[in-house]
């Protein structure tokens, strides 16, 4: 079954010595609010994180699958839809690509829903190519913001190495490739999200499928090390559930108990421990319960 209320959380984490997430438009520079220097890490990064922590303790199995993975070939999931829900002869015709509603694009979607995680989770337009219509997934992130300005400090890289023998005669055996890095000295980033119950009942998004985010939300930088990223962690997990499928409060108003401030404004931060965690958990909206995953 679906999911019966609406969940708000706060995610906490941090990066030291790496990029949390590259800019390809910007020579992979971490991103930055160029205004206030604050970093960025894009919602999708952290939907990134998600699906692969979904796909490696999931094994990749239905009603478990991935859609958005890596060398994926969508059309080709798409027509999977089709044959599974037996309208595999519209594949055959131009019925497939009809923008629009239909019998078979509702079944084919409701196909994708059971069996991807991920278009139930967090959505999906499938109505290019072979139309499985679009999901309106129920859950939401935000983009994350440090809490602090950012530094984004550039390093030069040597490579002991060349790649062709052309390159080695041109440095006479030196066989030396030279190359840049870019990291974050240190950043505490804050993202929020929404889980709407009214969304989950059009996915079949089930409290099973909210544990398994929570759980994922929890531990996946701690599978998802690399020599770019450095030492990223998951600082704080804060959800607010509510007893009325519309909402008990404004989700404004409950993230606003979660404050996080500097401990030395005057002094660069280097560690979690540079930064002051609150939470105001006193005289809470009726109707609404916090739940600390981690913090």
């Amino acid at each position: 079954m679906a999911i019966v209320h609406r969940y708000d959380f706060v995610l906490l984490f941090d990066v030291k010595d790496g990029n949390p997430n590259g800019d390809p438009d910007a020579g992979n520079l971490p991103r930055i609010d160029a205004e206030t220097g604050h970093g960025l890490v894009t919602d999708v990064s952290l939907k990134r994180k998600v699906r692969n922590f979904v796909g490696l303790v999931k094994g990749e199995t239905p009603p478990y699958e991935i859609y958005v993975k890596e060398k994926a070939i969508l059309n080709q999931t798409h027509e999977r839809a089709y044959v599974a829900t037996d309208n595999g002869e519209l594949l055959k015709g131009e019925e497939k690509k009809r923008k629009g509603g239909g019998d078979a694009v509702t079944a084919a979607r409701n196909w994708m829903c059971a069996n991807f995680y991920d278009v139930r989770t967090f959505g999906a337009v499938m109505s290019t190519g072979v139309n499985c219509g679009q999901v309106r997934g129920p859950v939401q992130l935000t983009f994350a913001r440090s809490v602090a300005p950012i530094v984004s400090l550039e390093h030069s890289i040597t490579r002991m190495a060349v790649a062709t023998e052309a390159e080695a005669e041109k440095q006479d055996g030196d066989n030396r490739t030279m190359g840049r890095k870019h990291t974050v000295p240190y950043g505490l980033y804050v993202a929020h999200g929404f889980v709407s119950s009214f969304l989950a009942k059009q996915t079949g998004f089930s409290d099973d499928d909210l544990e398994l985010l929570l759980k994922a939300l929890e531990q996946m930088f701690e599978h998802d090390r690399s020599a770019a990223r450095g030492e990223m962690a998951t600082r704080g997990l804060y959800v607010f559930k509510h007893e009325s499928e519309l909402g008990n409060a404004h989700a404004h108003s409950l993230f606003e108990r979660i404050q996080v401030q500097p401990v030395d404004p005057s002094k660069p931060a280097r560690d979690f421990a540079d930064f002051r965690v609150t939470v105001n958990d006193a005289d809470l909206p009726t109707g609404v319960t916090l739940q600390r995953r981690v913090g």
